[in-house]
Formats: structure tokens, C-alpha cells, sequence
């Protein structure tokens, strides 16, 4: 992109013209965003076909082309990230048409996952985010790649016979050649500690200035409210809890740095790392028994959360990853359920068979995470004209998809909820849950409306950011308790119907 942006304006390559906003420099960005995100409008064609191009997949299609995530952040703000999942869909949907080819037609089926594996090698060698998927990339490309009879698990002592060792170099030489074009233009003018230092920025501290909606924003509330129980009231001498006064400012000062917490315990880089590492296994594990495209997409799924809710320095924008992951699992969900369509496509007769329909509990767990998601990128929108566009573009996005989706679902008995008619998007949802959907009105009047009215736009500054970053981090946190409820006990009841 540098190269064709000097033709367009020379100053917008010096690495120090820092808020440099001319006409041509907006319409380049702009004008290259749109563009490159065609990728991902490829990539969503070819994922209607391969999950089963029913009616109303086009919704879930759709929901991701105009994603309000990707609106906010590649549009409104100014990044690639369209373009980038368009790579990751692609990869997905080669492992989804690899697992509807029969057993018997196996050089098509390594085809489709080897190409699958190389694509995600080079979207990992664009932006190493995706790293918190790529375990499940790893257990998956391994198990059904590498080894004979990938969808029936192995016994013990057919593993070296089922060991495909042509396949397993062919996968290693594609990644390490990828890994050597990528990496080693670094190597050869020593600058790879440069790379990883940026890549993998340690110092910064445990939290992002705004605090990512995960584990450690709900920790770090949960020591604000400690501290001031502390320093206001006895029971800190009662429990004997000792008050670090160097971080009354620390987790709410808004900069980048190490993060210190004034009663709970600190949390290290290892810590972290154990953490997510601990989150992600049973769904690893679950993919190497069985590697179906289901599981595999679940544990897609499930290695994202376990990175955004526990890593370090986690970004807000790293939800997008939840979300993008979680809209395919639904598409293959959509696909089998018996109230979405008539038209199958080309690769969905054998997998589709064996694909979970979508539940209720699915497209709650989507609905909540997705809104709480877009509703943590909003502090990164803070202007008054950007407020409308981001509010109206999430609740639109909220209400279009929320009702496709439940069109999906197979008919329940009618609720005795006088609230809520049998025909309202809500109507699966619990009460409290529909309390959390409501709930972000008045959190977002405060926050935009009342704050600034009763303190002014200097006192209590990052109080509208805290109450943003906790409600989203709840959100978050009930959708992937939900999501995983889901994917364990549906991974749980195939293997019995297997075993019977």
C-alpha cells in the first residue's frame, strides 16, 4: 500500500508526519479499505454455497459483510481488517468443503486442507493476532491432515499406521516456506528483536488504556471498588488487607504501562499465558478426538475467547475475532436447521448431516456477545457526530439479524411472558438477559449525556470508559459461558451416540 500511496501523495509515507489528514490522504485510505474488502465479500459467496446457500444464510453473509464492528473500526476508524478475515473465511470454508467430501476421495479433501492451512499461515504472517486461533488450527490440521480416517478417532496402536508422513512434511514445507518469506527480510538485516519487541509488547501492562471487555476489566473494577471499601471503611483492618497507594491511578489513568492494582493480587505476562493456555484445551482436545468441521469451528471459537478474556494487553478491536468466528459457527449451524431453506449447495449433503441445528442458546450467546462487543469499540468513537452513526448501526445490525436468526430456530410452545409476544426476537431470551439488551440504554445515557452534564469533561474522566468496559465485559463473559455450555455438551452427546 506505501508504494501506491507515494504516487498519490509522497508526504503520506514519512513515518513523522504524524496527523497528516489531506483530502487525498482520506480518499486513498478510504478508497483502499472498500477495495480490499472485496476479499471478504469472495470469501462470504463462497461460504453461502459451501454452508448450504439457504435463504437465510444470506442474512448471516450479510451480518458479516456489514459487520458494525468492521464498519466502526476498517471505516470510520482506518485499518484492513475486512480484507483480513475475508483470508480467515476462506480458510474456514476450505475446511468445511474438506470435511463434505467422502473419506474416499482423499486428494481432493488434503487438497482443501492443505490450502486451508497455507492460507492461514500467510493471515497469520499479516497480523499476529491471529495467534489465538491458532491452536485450534494446529490440533485440527494435525489430526485430520496428517492422519488416516481423521473423522472416527484412532486407537492407540493404529496411531503409527494411521500417520500420514508425506502429508505432515508437505503442511510443514508450506508453513515454514511462508514463515521464510514473511520473516526472513528481517533476519537478513537483523531486525528481527526489533519485530518481536513490537509484535509482543510485554511493558505495556496487563490492560489496554481502554479496558478490552474480558476477565481483567471486571478484575480491575472489582479492586476499585476493594480500594475505596479499604481506604473508606474498616474492613480492611477487619480482613487485614494491605492498600497499595501507588496504584489508586494506576488502572484508570488511561496510559499504556505496567498495571499495578491496590488490593488484589498483580498479574504477570505468565499468568496470563497459563490461563489461556488452560481455557484452551478441553476444546483442542475435543478437536483431535473427532476433527468435524463443527468441532473444529468451535474451538476456532473457543481459543478466541480464551485469548480475549485472558490475555495480555488484550485490545478492544480483538473481540471482532469472537464475533467473526462465532458468525461462520452460526452459518454451519443455519445449514442444518430444518427451518432455513430448501436449497442445499454443492458441499453440504454429508457434513451438514452431522452439523448441530442452531438452539435458542446458540443465537443468545451470539446476540449477547455481539452486542456487548461493538458496544466496547465505542469509546474508540468519542466524537458527538460519530455517537449516531455508531448507535444506529449496532442496534440496526442488532434487530435485522436478531430476527433472521430466529427464524431459524425450530418452533417452540407458546411463553407465558405477557411481556414479549410469541412472535418478538426476545422471546428465547431470559429476563435477565433481556435486561442486559435494555440495560445499554441508560449505561449510554450516562456516558454520553449525563457524565459530561454533573462533572464536566475533566472530573472523573475514565469513569464513562469503566462503565462501558464493565457492562460490555459481562456480556462477554455470560455469551462464552453460554457458547461453551453449548459446544461441550453437543461434543459429549455425539460421542455417546457414537459409543452406542
Amino acid at each position: 500500500m506505501s508504494i501506491f500511496a507515494a504516487y498519490v501523495d509522497p508526504k503520506i509515507v514519512q513515518v513523522d508526519n504524524l496527523n497528516y489528514d489531506t483530502l487525498a490522504t482520506i480518499y486513498f485510505q478510504r478508497t483502499t479499505v472498500i477495495i480490499s474488502e472485496l476479499v471478504l465479500f469472495w470469501a462470504l459467496q463462497r461460504m453461502l454455497v459451501a454452508m448450504g446457500n439457504r435463504p437465510l444464510q444470506k442474512i448471516i453473509n450479510w451480518s458479516l459483510m456489514l459487520n458494525p464492528g468492521l464498519l466502526m473500526v476498517d471505516n470510520m476508524h482506518f485499518q484492513y481488517n475486512g480484507f483480513l478475515y475475508g483470508i480467515l473465511v476462506h480458510s474456514l470454508v476450505d475446511a468445511k468443503q474438506a470435511s463434505s467430501f467422502s473419506s474416499e476421495i482423499t486428494s481432493t479433501r488434503f487438497g482443501k486442507l492443505l490450502r486451508s492451512g497455507i492460507l492461514f499461515a500467510a493471515l497469520l504472517n499479516f497480523k499476529h493476532i491471529y495467534l489465538y486461533i491458532a491452536p485450534s488450527y494446529f490440533a485440527f490440521l494435525l489430526r485430520a491432515y496428517c492422519f488416516e480416517n481423521s473423522g472416527n478417532s484412532i486407537r492407540a496402536r493404529s496411531w503409527i499406521s494411521a500417520f500420514r508422513p508425506l502429508n505432515f512434511v508437505a503442511l510443514g514445507v508450506s508453513v515454514i516456506a511462508i514463515f521464510a518469506a514473511s520473516l526472513g527480510p528481517f533476519v537478513a538485516m537483523d531486525q528481527l528483536p526489533q519485530l518481536a519487541g513490537r509484535l509482543f509488547p510485554f511493558k505495556r501492562g496487563l490492560t489496554h488504556s481502554y479496558w478490552a471487555a474480558n476477565f481483567w476489566a471486571l478484575y480491575s473494577f472489582a479492586d476499585r471498588i476493594m480500594i475505596v471499601l479499604v481506604s473508606k471503611t474498616p474492613l480492611g483492618q477487619y480482613f487485614n488487607l494491605a492498600l497499595d497507594e501507588s496504584a489508586l491511578s494506576a488502572t484508570t489513568r488511561g496510559l499504556v504501562g505496567d498495571t499495578a492494582f491496590g488490593v488484589l493480587p498483580t498479574v504477570t505476562a505468565q499468568h496470563t499465558l497459563i490461563l489461556t493456555v488452560l481455557l484452551q484445551i478441553p476444546s483442542l482436545i475435543s478437536v483431535f478426538r473427532k476433527p468435524t468441521f463443527d468441532r473444529f469451528i468451535g474451538s476456532v471459537v473457543l481459543s478466541a475467547f480464551a485469548s480475549f478474556l485472558a490475555g495480555w494487553h488484550v485490545h478492544e478491536k480483538a473481540i471482532l475475532l469472537c464475533t467473526v468466528t462465532m458468525s461462520v459457527a452460526i452459518a454451519n449451524q443455519v445449514g442444518a436447521s430444518p427451518n432455513s431453506g430448501v436449497n442445499a449447495g454443492a458441499f453440504s449433503t454429508s457434513d451438514q448431516k452431522g452439523s448441530s441445528a442452531l438452539t435458542p442458546r446458540d443465537v443468545r450467546a451470539f446476540m449477547i456477545v455481539s452486542l456487548a462487543g461493538y458496544i466496547g469499540l465505542w469509546p474508540l468513537f468519542f466524537t458527538r457526530p460519530e455517537t449516531p452513526i455508531k448507535v444506529l448501526i449496532t442496534a440496526i445490525w442488532f434487530v435485522v439479524v436478531g430476527s433472521g436468526l430466529d427464524q431459524c430456530i425450530p418452533k417452540q410452545p407458546k411463553s407465558n411472558d405477557t411481556l414479549l409476544s410469541s412472535k418478538s426476537m426476545l422471546r428465547y431470551f431470559s429476563l435477565l438477559e433481556r435486561l442486559y439488551v435494555f440495560g445499554c440504554i441508560p449505561v449510554q445515557i450516562y456516558v454520553n449525556i449525563v457524565h459530561e452534564a454533573v462533572f464536566g469533561q475533566d472530573r472523573l474522566a475514565f469513569l464513562p470508559l469503566m462503565m462501558t468496559s464493565v457492562y460490555a465485559a459481562v456480556g462477554v463473559v455470560y455469551g462464552w459461558l453460554l457458547y461453551s455450555a453449548t459446544y461441550f455438551s453437543s461434543s459429549k452427546a455425539l460421542d455417546k451416540k457414537k459409543t452406542r
